[in-house]
C-alpha cells in the first residue's frame, strides 16, 4: 500500500500535466478516478502510455446535465478533484469550485492552466513552450550564439505544471484534514517555471549570470558542465563543477592540472581560456569511444555520464539495479517515484480502456442500475 493509500482523486480527464500528476498520485496508492469523454468505437484506440496507468476510467460527457449530476456524486465521495480546463470552462459546465465545495466542503480542488485563473493571457490557447518562453526560462536553453531550445516538454508541462499541482493538491490536503475545509489550488505552469529558476535568481544577484542563450554555465557555457562527441560519434555529459570534481576531470582526461585548474569554480563567468580548455577537453574525448571513457571515468568524482537513448539508460547496469524502469504488457515506462521505506506501492496496472470502470465507479457513487444505463441510453455515460 503506498502512502496515499485511502485518498480517493478525481481526475476529470485532460492531456499533459493533469495525467501526469494524477499517476504520480496513483502510483503513491492514491484511489485515482479519470473521467473521460465518450468516443465511439472507431474513434476509440488502445490507451497503452503509463500516463494513464494505476486507475480507473469512467465515461461521461460533461455536456449533458445528467452526466454533471454523475460527476457530483463522485465529487461527494472524493478527497480530490483536478482538472485542466481554461478559467471558466468548468464553471460553465456546473463542476466549478463553488458548486464542488458546497457538495463537499472538505474537497481540493486542483486547477491546472499554463497561464494560470487570472490575468491578461488566462483565456489565450498555449502549450509548454509558450509558458517557460513567458517566464524566462526557454530564452536561458540553448547553444551559445544560436536560438533556444525547447527541453522536451519536461519544465513547463511536467515540471513546473504536473509537479506543482501535485504538492499544492498534498499541501491542501493536509490542510483539509486539519480544518475540516477544502480550498482552490491555483497551479499555472507560468508559475512554477518562475520557481524553477529560484537558484538562477540568486546567480543573477550574485553577479554570477548572463542573460543569454547558453551562456550561463549551468547551460553550456562553462566547458566543466556540458556535453562531448566521443571517437565513435556518441557523447558524454561532465558536470564537473566544484574544484576538486575539475580536478578530477583533467587528471582522468590526461590534461595538465596545474594549466587548466585555474579555469575551473569559482569563475562562472566565460574568461579567457576557457576557449582553450574546451578544445583541450573535446580532443580528449573525441581520442576514445564512449565505452572506453566510462571504463575510465564511470564512478569516479569526475562528475561524468554517458549520454544514452531510452533503451540504453533501462539497460544500464546501474538503473538495472535501481529498478528505475520496468516493462509492463510490453511498454517500457518508468517505476513508481519517490521511494518510501515503509509505503510499498503495488504492482503497476496498465491502462483501463476508456470507459471501462463507469459502472463499477458509479455504482459505489450510489447509482443504481437503472439511472447509469438511463446516462447511457442518452448518451452522457459510455
Amino acid at each position: 500500500m503506498g502512502p496515499l493509500a485511502g485518498v480517493r482523486v478525481l481526475e476529470v480527464g485532460g492531456i499533459g500535466p493533469v495525467p501526469f500528476c494524477a499517476m504520480m498520485l496513483a502510483d503513491m496508492g492514491a484511489d485515482v478516478v479519470r473521467v473521460e469523454r465518450p468516443g465511439s468505437e472507431e474513434q476509440e484506440s488502445p490507451n497503452i502510455g503509463p500516463l494513464l496507468r494505476n486507475r480507473r476510467s469512467v465515461a461521461l460527457d460533461l455536456k449533458h446535465a445528467a452526466a454533471i449530476d454523475a460527476l457530483l456524486a463522485l465529487v461527494s465521495r472524493s478527497d480530490v478533484l483536478i482538472e485542466g480546463f481554461r478559467p471558466g470552462v468548468a464553471e460553465r459546465l456546473g463542476f466549478g469550485p463553488e458548486v464542488c465545495l458546497e457538495r463537499n466542503p472538505r474537497l481540493v480542488y486542483g486547477r491546472m492552466t499554463g497561464w494560470g485563473q487570472d490575468g491578461p493571457l488566462a483565456q489565450a490557447a498555449g502549450h509548454d513552450i509558450n509558458y517557460i518562453a513567458l517566464a524566462g526560462a526557454l530564452h536561458l536553453i540553448g547553444p551559445r550564439g544560436g536560438k533556444p531550445v525547447p527541453p522536451l516538454n519536461l519544465v513547463g508541462d511536467f515540471g513546473a505544471g504536473a509537479m506543482l499541482l501535485g504538492m499544492g493538491v498534498l499541501a491542501a490536503l493536509i490542510a483539509a484534514r486539519a480544518s475540516g475545509r477544502g480550498q482552490v489550488v491555483d497551479a499555472a505552469m507560468v508559475d512554477g517555471t518562475a520557481a524553477l529558476l529560484a537558484m538562477h535568481f540568486g546567480f543573477r544577484a550574485r553577479g554570477w549570470f548572463r542573460d543569454a542563450t547558453g551562456e550561463n554555465f549551468l547551460a553550456g557555457g562553462a566547458p566543466y558542465y556540458d556535453t562531448y562527441r566521443t571517437k565513435d560519434g556518441k557523447y558524454v555529459a561532465i558536470g564537473a563543477i566544484e574544484p576538486q570534481f575539475f580536478r578530477a576531470l583533467l587528471e582522468k582526461l590526461g590534461l595538465d592540472v596545474s594549466r587548466f585548474a585555474p579555469l575551473g569554480y569559482p569563475n562562472v563567468h566565460e574568461i579567457e581560456g576557457w576557449a582553450e580548455l574546451r578544445q583541450a577537453i573535446a580532443s580528449a574525448f573525441a581520442s576514445r569511444t564512449r565505452d572506453e571513457w566510462c571504463r575510465i571515468l564511470e564512478g569516479t568524482d569526475a562528475c561524468f555520464a554517458p549520454v544514452l537513448s531510452l533503451e540504453e539508460a533501462a539497460s544500464h547496469p546501474h538503473n538495472a539495479a535501481r529498478g528505475t524502469f520496468v516493462e509492463v504488457e510490453g511498454v517500457l515506462q518508468h517505476s513508481p517515484a519517490p521511494r518510501f521505506s515503509e509505503s510499498q506501492p503495488a504492482p503497476i496496472r496498465p491502462p483501463r480502456q476508456r470507459g471501462q470502470d463507469t459502472a463499477d465507479v458509479l455504482s459505489e457513487a450510489g447509482l443504481s442500475a437503472g439511472e447509469i444505463e438511463h446516462l447511457r441510453a442518452i448518451g452522457a455515460a459510455g
